[in-house]
């Protein structure tokens, strides 16, 4: 759906207070946002334009905005790590995820990967092992892209480890601590020229997944790492920040290749 720049009832809100504390909020009518800062009443915010600053019962003002998929990847609810944003941006492209790519998804987590992934347009088959995980991840997803979304967004709880049952895949993502154990059914499940790819911690992990495509039909592997610097710049005083998102984890790709 078209968002509007008018702020809706039942859809999520970033409202940030003049110390940039950010609360991630769902837009309820009759509802209230409570803080230490006092009472915000939702109805204050539907019908009102985004960018707007609204004023609590304790004078603490708020400018309220939509939260773009950074906002809120980091302030959902989590039953799990979660795959960050400076890594999704560059899934998407090494994965090269595409509107209707048929996409298995394995470790589901908190359903940051996923939101990501079906923002893009894919159709998604996330297997995950945990029913609370699971759940999770379809709750956030459903609060951030809405209920239209979910019909491309079927999920499992059962163990990718024991097999996949889709054949004709485009793509398989994996956030999984034994990606290379996956490997043997990847083969199996994508079409020629489908892209593996997996979101792992340890080089080790690296190390044994890069071994297990020397046995495989999976060529042209690669693997990256992204770091993320920013920088601080306020008047004449301009350096890099004295903090950055270093390292998260690394990202392995390879194609399946014929015989």
């Amino acid at each position: 759906m078209r968002q509007t720049g008018v702020l809706q009832a039942d859809e999520p809100v970033l409202l940030i207070d003049r110390k940039r504390r950010r609360y991630l909020i769902d837009l309820k009518e009759g509802g209230e946002f409570h803080s230490h800062s006092g009472v915000l009443a939702h109805d204050d915010l539907i019908g009102r334009a985004e960018g707007e600053t609204f004023r609590s019962t304790r004078g603490m003002v708020f400018i309220a905005v939509r939260p773009t998929i950074t906002d809120f990847l980091l302030k959902m609810p989590r039953g799990a790590q979660v795959v960050y944003p400076k890594d999704i941006g560059p899934i998407l492209i090494l994965a090269d995820i595409f509107p209707g790519a048929r996409v298995l998804e394995s470790g589901l987590g908190s359903g940051a990967l996923s939101t990501g992934m079906l923002r893009a347009g894919a159709d998604i088959t996330g297997y995950e092992i945990r029913d609370d995980f699971e759940q999770t991840a379809r709750e956030n997803v459903g609060r951030f892209l809405g209920p239209d979304v979910m019909g491309r967004y079927r999920t499992e709880v059962r163990d990718v480890y024991e097999g996949i049952d889709a054949t004709e895949l485009d793509r398989v993502v994996l956030d999984l601590p034994e990606p290379w154990q996956v490997v043997p059914h990847a083969e199996r499940a994508l079409h020629r020229g489908g892209i593996f790819l997996a979101y792992t911690p340890s080089i080790i992990q690296v190390s044994q997944l890069h071994d297990a495509f020397e046995e495989s039909r999976f060529g042209m592997a690669e693997t990256v790492e992204v770091l993320q610097r920013g920088w601080h710049v306020q008047g004449l005083a301009v350096r890099p920040d004295h903090r950055m998102v270093a390292h998260t984890g690394f990202l392995t790709h390879a194609r399946l290749l014929a015989e």
